[in-house]
């Protein structure tokens, strides 16, 4: 499971930090730092997120 989780984090990691930094400049912060903030809670919040699809997808 770890191997599958791993392979996850890649994806769900970008498209996380992805989508939160569009929310970020569509909330009207375009300086640096709000943007490394969405990034970075993007990529911690990937961790759990890939480990339970990779759960999800181990049960199915």
């Amino acid at each position: 499971m770890v191997r599958l989780a791993s392979m996850l984090f890649g994806m769900i990691s970008t498209t996380l930090a992805g989508a939160l930094v569009v929310v970020a400049l569509v909330m009207g912060y375009t300086t640096l730092t709000p943007i490394l903030i969405a990034a970075g809670v993007g990529f911690v919040v990937a961790l759990p997120a890939s480990v339970l699809v990779a759960r999800a997808i181990m049960r199915a």
